[in-house]
Formats: structure tokens, sequence, C-alpha cells
């Protein structure tokens, strides 16, 4: 394995692996593989691009495989440990829930059909894939110095893949198991009614959704940690310094070390519950196309920017597949075989978070005598066991007992009260790996092509688009989901046979348009069903994202203008926040006595209009890096929405509701309804009874920018000068590796990368999260115009690559940081203008 040299020593004194040697065009280099059956040729871009031209599918999809493992190996590890549940082998007890979770989660259905549903050639594109991942890691069996330091760091090699491997469900976006569980116990500790007033829903009529609770259900056991093996499965690997093998290299624990593992695991903590909770509040995404009338070219466009976390390495990578039958670029996740958005040449496409339900938990009396036996329609029945070994670094191997029922897999069992639980998870059945259907996409050449391939993806839920050359705009909404015909899915059901499924929505059935007469169609995860829509209670999801991002693609696509490349870039990375054109209004009727809050309150005010603010000052309303006033209206932003949670909550619910939906907030300010009566100073000065809502309203706002002002004084500085938005104080993107916490100070500068001033928040197209570190967001980004494949531009932050001493690590994040772009060579002529690297893959 490499040695842990520092960064600079090892660039001047290392032969570099064939994987991260830049090289003159001209210089091609052959390299041999065991399982190709004809030559390939990669050439490799300036932006770590791998454009792969094979002569037969097949080797393809070696090829592929091969480049994808050789660029990010590391990250291919971590997902076969966590997709056959073998993390505690190499970390130790602490993993032994996580394995545990992930094998009773594990698809046990007949493969050969599994892989087949994805693509008619499913087997072999998968086995093709497989055998290109592990023709990499012989060659760094031949060869240790080819690892990452990552392996080096932890004392592993890396394993051999399986097919079963790539078709893990582990790392999708599969459904609301979670806020199910927290809904029932809301439920059970306030009501179903305060539920839905302080949740944001989307109720086809009053009374919508129903949270009703079966009395078969006991609501005072649901506090017990009963999701506790389905979250260790799907939580991301945390490593701790115990787990680096030189103790020199090891973040050092004590409490009072700078640099000290407690302290950064802290924030980091801090931004994964930020993220989780920001993830249900909002989840992230936007796509649009316009047609031919709308775009300067006369030609269909597509643009979509889906968001999830940030990480180092990125969670997505481009690749350019061409071989007979197949010519797509774009990107996926490096684990899987195939493009997920991108385009071909005949369509671009695109995909967003469409709403659906696809989990429920069941709740099942057990049998007194025994425990493995529940009961359903009126008699006991068995459930199926599993017994399985798991081995532990350190210890001795744990044998554990993997239980299911008819419904799925039993996450947690309570033999003193007789009950048991249960997921089922319509992911589960075949077809259920997420994004795996996009083979099929990769290859349409027409919107009926396209619906018809989209007609197989069934995790996660999307809203997929498409732009066709001919002209053809769409979307589609897709996702397996389940019809529930009696309940909303939204909390707890006993498994007794009473809420049963349906069956499954047909996916040609979801909402869906073709060429619009508006010209354009855009979504960003928020609820575009009609509400006569005729399957809307019973297979729809009630879970949307604020629709302020949807509101603000769709105000500027409608604004009469033909588009172009560089109008769509502005518009992915616009930071316009409706929320603070909605809110800051709100303050043209009060004032505060505190006079650094009062100059606060003219300087929103002023950022405002457009016609009297300074010329210093950025545009209304937009939350951009170099702003005073956005960093004002967003600490502003959030101690309101802190505040408007004390009002509206009883002290008694608010271990029950997290954050409160900013719709539902903003709602509530602009209509105050009478609990802001109690904040009226005449009650609390004891001149009335009874408080005016529009008077405790504005006290309200006040009260929460003069907090907002303390926060920044205290963080910042008493020079308002000092309090920009962008800045590594506030608002900035520092990506982390998932070592990082674990390892000294001088490894964790050469596995991070940031940080860098940010703008935005998750209420703008640009979406940063609303956290002060961007923890989540657009990485991936693409922007195609029909008319010329080659006019494509892109984002892909970090880099291509997942070694931290490869130069394309970290080398598209300053595009990135500055909402920058670069361009997506298609055409092979385009390809040789930008290309590093060639090389020659050949059989061995």
């Amino acid at each position: 394995m490499r040695r842990l040299v520092p960064a600079l020593l090892l660039t001047l004194i290392c032969v570099p692996a064939p994987a991260l040697r830049a090289q003159a065009p001209s210089a091609a280099q052959t390299l041999r593989a065991e399982g190709l059956t004809a030559p390939v040729e990669i050439l490799r871009d300036r932006w770590g691009i791998n454009h792969i031209y094979a002569e037969n599918q097949a080797d393809l999809f070696f090829a592929q495989g091969y480049a994808a493992a050789r660029d990010r190996l590391f990250q291919f590890e971590l997902w076969r440990r966590q997709a056959t549940g073998t993390v505690a082998e190499i970390l130790g007890p602490d993993e032994v829930d996580r394995d545990r979770g992930t094998r009773l989660f594990l698809f046990r259905g007949d493969l050969e059909r599994e892989l087949a549903y994805y693509h008619p050639d499913g087997v072999e594109i998968f086995e093709a894939y497989v055998a290109g991942v592990n023709a990499w890691i012989a060659e760094t069996e031949r060869d240790p110095s080819l690892l990452p330091i990552e392996f080096e760091l932890l004392g592993i090699e890396p394993g051999r893949w399986t097919p079963d491997v790539v078709i893990s469900r582990h790392q999708g976006l599969l459904g609301n198991i979670g806020a199910e569980l927290s809904y029932g116990r809301a439920v059970h500790a306030i009501g179903a009614d305060r539920v839905r007033a302080l949740e944001y829903f989307h109720p086809v009529q009053p009374g919508d959704p129903d949270l009703t609770l079966d009395p078969a259900i006991d609501g005072s056991l649901l506090s017990q940690d009963i999701l506790r093996l389905y979250n260790a499965f799907r939580r991301g690997v945390q490593f701790r310094p115990e787990h680096i093998v030189d103790p020199a290299l090891r973040n050092r624990a004590d409490a009072d070390a700078e640099d000290g593992f407690e302290q950064l695991a802290a924030v980091q903590s801090a931004e994964r519950l930020h993220l989780e909770t920001e993830a249900r509040a909002d989840i992230g995404s936007n796509n649009w196309i316009v047609d031919g009338t709308r775009s300067l070219s006369g030609f269909p466009m597509m643009a979509n920017d889906p968001h999830r976390a940030q990480g180092a390495p990125s969670l997505r990578y481009w690749v350019h597949l061409v071989a007979p039958g197949w010519d797509v670029i774009g990107g996926g996740e490096p684990t899987i075989p195939g493009v997920s958005i991108g385009h071909n040449q005949h369509g671009a496409w695109g995909l967003t978070v469409f709403s659906t339900d696809g989990e429920d938990l069941y709740v099942y009396e057990t049998n007194p005598s025994d425990p493995d036996q529940y009961r359903y329609q009126g008699r006991w029945e068995d459930m199926r066991v599993i017994v399985d070994t798991i081995r532990v670094k350190g210890a001795a191997p744990e044998v554990v007992e993997l239980k299911y029922t008819r419904h799925g897999p039993v996450v947690h069992e309570d033999p003193s009260n007789q009950v048991a639980y249960a997921v089922r998870a319509a992911w589960m059945e075949i077809g259920g790996a997420p994004y795996m259907a996009s083979l099929r996409m990769d290859q349409a050449r027409t919107w009926e092509e396209f619906v018809e391939a989209s007609n197989y993806l069934n995790i996660p839920g999307e809203n997929m688009i498409w732009a066709g050359r001919d002209g053809t705009i769409g979307w589609q909404a897709v996702g397996i989901a389940p019809i529930r015909r009696t309940w909303s899915g939204l909390v707890p059901v006993p498994g007794d046979g009473r809420y049963e499924w349906d069956g499954y929505l047909p996916i040609k059935s979801k909402p869906h348009v073709v060429n619009p007469p508006e010209g354009y169609f855009g979504t960003a995860n928020s609820n575009l069903t009609a509400l006569d829509y005729p399957h809307r209670r019973e297979a729809i999801g009630w879970e949307w994202a604020d629709p302020f991002r949807w509101a603000r693609v769709n105000e500027v696509l409608d604004g009469g203008r033909k588009f172009s490349i560089g109008d769509m870039m502005l518009l992915q990375t616009d930071y316009t926040s409706i929320p603070a054109r909605t809110l800051v209004p709100l303050l043209r009727e009060v004032s505060s006595s505190n006079a650094t809050a009062e100059t606060a309150r003219r300087m929103l005010l002023n950022w405002g209009s457009s016609t009297t603010r300074d010329p210093e000052s950025t545009g209304p309303f937009v939350l951009d890096p170099t702003s005073i006033e956005a960093g004002i209206y967003v600490a502003w932003e959030r101690a309101l929405r802190d505040a408007v949670r004390e009002v509206m909550t009883r002290p008694a619910e608010r271990e029950h509701v997290g954050s409160l939906s900013l719709k539902r907030t903003i709602d509530w300010l602009i209509a105050p309804p009478g609990e802001f009566g109690r904040r009226d100073p005449a009650v609390a000065a004891g001149r009335t009874g009874m408080g005016d809502p529009i008077a405790g309203r504005d006290a309200v706002l006040v009260g929460a920018l003069e907090e907002a002002v303390a926060s920044l004084r205290n963080t910042l500085g008493s020079d308002m000068k000092g309090w920009r938005y962008g800045q590594e104080r506030y608002k900035h993107a520092l990506i982390r590796h998932p070592l990082s916490a674990a390892v000294n100070a001088d490894l964790r500068a050469r596995l991070d990368v940031g940080p860098a001033p940010r703008g935005g928040d998750g209420s703008t197209v640009g979406a940063t999260g609303g956290g002060n570190n961007q923890t989540s967001g657009a990485s991936f980004r693409i922007i195609v115009d029909t008319e010329n494949w080659d006019n494509a531009v892109g984002t892909n932050t970090p880099g291509q690559a997942g070694d931290p001493d490869d130069p394309h690590y970290r080398d598209l994040f300053p595009l990135w940081a500055a909402d920058r772009y670069f361009p997506v060579a298609y055409s092979r002529e385009r390809v040789e203008s930008v290309t590093e690297r060639r090389e020659r893959l050949v059989p061995r």
C-alpha cells in the first residue's frame, strides 16, 4: 500500500498508478484485464470523466466497472461491506446491529429474475460490471501500492464483488418508516387533530390524512426503540480514532485537544441531525424541461440538479458509455451500472423525488407461549427464522436469528407485552434496487420508449422528465406505490390481516404530462398531483417539500423569455428567497427600541426594495454569499421559526413535533391565529386579558430580529460589515471524508475539501440547506440543449476521483463553489479535444 508520506512529497517521489497518471493525449497506455473479449478505449477528459468505447455490450459494462472501481475503490469497499452486512468484521462490536439489520433486509428472491427486471440483458450487464470491478481489485492484489490511503489507515483490503452486492437497497431513498413511527407516537401523545394542525400535509378534503391509531395498538409501547435495527442498516458508517491502525495518525480523543475527536464528532453529529431533520422537511432536487418555443435554439432543453448529502468523494459519478446500441453520458452512483441522469442521441432526462410511501410498520400480537408466532386472521402463524453468524473484529462471532412475518422483517420484539413489529417494504420486491431501471432509459429513443422504461423504476419514487430532440417534452411520476384502500400509511397498523395492500398502482397510471401547453414543466419535490386524480388518497404520498423552490422555478420559466444554457445555469444557482420576499415586508409597520436591531430592520427593508436599496448590496431578497442583508435575514428566519414553534405548540407537545414547515410558519405569520395573542405586549403589561394576535405577531417579529442580531454580534462581532453571509464562520461548504473525525489534523486536511463561502438556503433553487455548513444540496448538475449535445454543461463536487491523492479528487470543487460549470463533451471529436489520458484496455 502507498505509504503515508506528506502529499507533496508523495507527488514528487512516487510512481503513480495507471489510474492516477495524467498524460498527454497522444501518450496512449495499454492495460490488460482478465475477462474482456475485445479491446476497449477509455479516454479520460480534463475534468476526470471516463469516455468508454467498446465493441460490445459486455465489454462496455466490464470497462465501466473497472474504471469506476479504479476511481472510487474505498467507496466501493464501503458499499460492499454495508451491502453484505460485514462491517463489524473490520470495525468491531459496535457494528453488529448494522450487520444484523442489513442481513434482515437482504434481497432473498430470485436473483436472475431480479437482474433481468432492470434490462432484458440484465444478467449479462451485471455480471460484466462485477467482473470489471473484480478485475481492478485483482490488480490491487498484485500491486497493493495501487490501493488508496484509506485501506492502509484501516488495515483492510478490498473484497470481491458479486451481482447481489450491486442490487443492495441500503443506500436508497426508500420510504417514510421513521416518520410513520414518529407520527404514531405523536398521535398517541397529543392526538390526531393536533398532529394534522402542526405538520404540513396535503389534504384532499378536510380531515385528511387519516391519522387514527387502531385501538388494537397500545400507543404507549411505540416509545421503544422499535426501528433500531432498521436505522442501523440505513445509517452511514462512522469511523472512530480506534479504527485507525497507526496510533500516530489518529485524532486525539482527549477533551482538551484542539482537534479532538469528541469535538469534531459532535459537530459532524449535529450536521447529520440537521440533515435528517431537513430531509424530512424539505427533500431536495430540482428539474425542469422547456420545449422549442421556450428556447433560443428552438429545441427542447432539460436541467436537473438532484440534492443529496455532500461527501468526499462525491455521491455521483460522470461516465460516457459507447458501444453498439449505447451512447449515453451522465451521472449516477459509481457502484451501479449505466447512467441515471443524462442524455443519449435522442433525448435527455432527469429526476427529483416524488412522494411515494412504500413502507409500513406492522404491529403484531404474539403468542404468550411461543414468541415466534403472531396472530393473523384469528390464528397463530409461525415466523420464518434464519440463523446467521456475524464475524466481529476483536470479539467472538455473533449468532443471530433473523425473523420474518408474512409482511417482512421483524425489527423489534417485546415479549413482556406480547408484541412484535415488522417492516413491510415495497422495495423488497423484485425490481427494488434504486435507479437500476435507468439501464432501460439509457437506450430510449422516444417519449413512448422512455415511459415504457420508466415503468420499471420502482425505487425511489421520482419525477422523471424527458426532453426529446424530436420536440417532445414530458413528465412521468414513477415509483412502486402500494394501494391502501382504508388507511393513510402514516401511522403503524396491526398486522392481523385487516390492513393489507391491494397490490401496486401501475407506474404508467401515476401522474404524467406530455407536451404541456405552457411549453415548460418543472418539479422540485412539490405536490403536482391534481386534486381530482383518482388515486390521490390511496397511492400517493402525503409528505412533500415546501413549495418555494418549485414556485421560483415556475416563476422564471413562465416569464415569457426564450432560454439559453446560460439562463438555465443562472436558474439552477438562483438564490432568490421567496420566504424572504414574503416575510421582510412584515417589518414595515414595526420598530425596535434596540438600535442594532432597528438598523438591521431598515437594512432588510432597503434590501427588499429594487428602487431604493444600497447600490453596494445584492439584489432584492437574494441570499448572495457577499450580502450582509442575507446574513441578517437568515439569522432572523431561524429565530422566527423557533419563536413561532414556541407560540403554536404547547410545552408537552414539543418533544413529539420536530421543526415546523416553513410554509406553515409563514401562513401563521401572515394570518396570525389566536395563539399569537398571548405575545401581545399589552397582555404582558397586564392591560388586557385577551391579546391582539396582530400585536402579538408583531412582537414575535421584532423579538426574533433582536435575538438574531444578538446572535450575529456574539458570533461575528459587533461590526455589521463582518456579518456577510458567505464565510467560514457562517454559510460555507466544508465537505468531509468518512474518515475525517477519526484521523489527525494533517490527514484531515488531506481528506476534507473546503471550506468555501456559499449562498442560498434550503428554500432557494440553488439549495444549500438550512445549516451553516452545506451538508446537502446539488453536487451533480446537468443542463442539456438537445440542439447540440456538445453544448451540455455540468458539475460534480469535489471531483470524479475517490483517492485523495488523485488530481481529480478535489479539482471540481472551486468551479462548483463559485456556481460555475464545466462543458460535457459528447461527440468523439469534442471528447478528443479535451482528452488528458488515453488508455487501451485489452484482454489479459
